[in-house]
Order: structure tokens, then sequence, then C-alpha cells
């Protein structure tokens, strides 16, 4: 399937993964954690990757992340061949063109949200005018504008993960990164993150999500299911419907494919 933006151009693919292995152990005891994974996702596409557990998922996402190196195969990411790259340089990748965002927020106690919302922008040298500026901005965009001066504490769990969206979005990266993102949260603030997602895919975002729920799937464009570190399915389906008016400012894209 070739996918087009709405002026019928191709979209560029942010992650292209052909063949990738990751491998632990050796001989008897050897374990193919991934295992000969094709996987291309493109500019705007907001993927599920689920399976239980042993199944691969958790490793591929580390792949994904730059957090670990494929044993055998190639990682594009936005074009960059990661497994060239230094430890130093991965860093910097990640830092750049992945946002990430956990189950357990992972938010600095006793630090505003507007601070924590700074730091990848603090980590890439931007001045203090800047990353106040920026981390406004991305506060806003996830419904956060009267919280900026809060503690985690100060703070629901759905408001937390939004913090930490807020922080994943500030860098303006190429792809936004989801551990679990509503493991921890009740099922009002589930909902309210879930609805952020669609927004920020609406909006033109490219979304990874790893999840082994069935009800945070449903919102994914696309649903990759892994079992053995093999991919045994990758399915397209339709949107959720009836949500409600955009939070924010971002503004929606029109996109259609074609096969």
């Amino acid at each position: 399937m070739t996918v087009l933006d709405g002026e019928g151009s191709p979209r560029a693919r942010v992650i292209d993964l052909r063949n990738v292995e990751k491998i632990y152990g050796h001989g008897d005891t050897t374990v193919r954690a991934v295992d000969g994974v094709d996987l291309v996702v493109e500019t705007g596409d907001y993927v599920a990757i689920m399976g239980p557990s042993g199944s691969g998922k958790s490793t591929l996402m580390n792949i994904i992340g730059c957090l670990d190196r494929p044993t055998r195969g190639t990682y594009l990411l936005d074009g960059l061949d990661i497994k060239r790259r230094s430890d130093e340089d991965l860093s910097r990748v990640r830092n750049r063109k992945i946002g990430f965002v956990f189950q357990s927020f992972n938010l600095i106690s006793r630090t505003s949200a507007i601070r924590n919302v700074e730091l990848p922008l603090a980590y890439a040298g931007v001045p203090a005018v800047e990353r106040r500026e920026r981390a406004i901005d991305a506060l806003d965009r996830v419904g956060l504008s009267g919280r900026v001066d809060h503690q985690p504490s100060q703070l629901s769990g759905g408001q937390q993960q939004r913090v930490a969206i807020a922080r994943a979005l500030v860098t303006e990266p190429v792809l936004l990164l989801a551990d679990e993102p509503t493991g921890a949260l009740d099922s009002h603030s589930t909902a309210e993150v879930l609805d952020l997602f669609d927004r920020l895919s609406e909006s033109g975002r490219t979304v990874v999500m790893i999840t082994h729920e069935d009800l945070v799937a449903e919102h994914a464009k696309r649903v990759i299911t892994m079992s053995d570190g093999r991919i045994v399915s990758d399915i397209r389906q339709a949107p959720v419907e009836g949500r409600p008016p955009m939070l924010g400012r971002q503004t929606v894209p029109s996109y259609r494919t074609t096969t």
C-alpha cells in the first residue's frame, strides 16, 4: 500500500526495519527475542503493537526507540542507519527524533510541570527563554495550560501522563513512542489520554504504541500482533468515530490511501 498525503505525495518512512533480529545467548540457550522482522511505518501512521508476554514486543520497542541495537538486520529511523551510530550519537538521536511516553510517567517529583517538559530541551542546549515558550506551548496542546506550575503530586494520573506527552512533544520529534501509556490509569483517565493520542494522530503525528489492551489498540489506525519474536498479523482498521473537538491548537490535515 502506498500512503498519500492531502496533496497526493507519498509519505516519508519514519521506521524502516529490514530482517531485524535480536538474539540473546548461544547454543542451547539461544533466544530469538525478535526474529526476522520487516516493518515500515510512514509519517502520520498510528500503530499499536500487541502480543502476550514473551512475544518480543518490548524488545522491538527498545530497538525502535534506539535503546537497543539489533543483532542482525537494518533499522533506518527517519532515514538514519541506527546500527552505524555511536552510543553518544544515539543519545542525540533519541532526544531529537523520538518522544517517549512511559506507563509510569517518569516525571521528576517536586518539579513543576513546565520544568519537567523543558528537560529534553535543556539536554539539547536550547536557551532558557525558548525552552519556557516551547514548554508552555506543549502543555497548552495537551490541555494543561492552567497547570504549568503544578508538581506531579498535585496532578491526577491522567494529568501526569498528559505532562509526559507534552514532554515527548516539546522537541517536535518524528516519532511518538508510547509503552503501555494507560497501564497505570483509571478508566476516566485512560479515555482522556487515548483521546489525546487520537487528536495527535489526526494532526499528523506518527505514533507507535506498545499495549496488551484491546481497548487501547482499537484507537490505532493499524494493529500489529507479535508472537515468538515475529509479526503474525498486521491489520489496518477504521478510525474511532464520535470524537469531541480537538484539544489545544492542533490542526487536522486530510489524508487518503490508495492501493
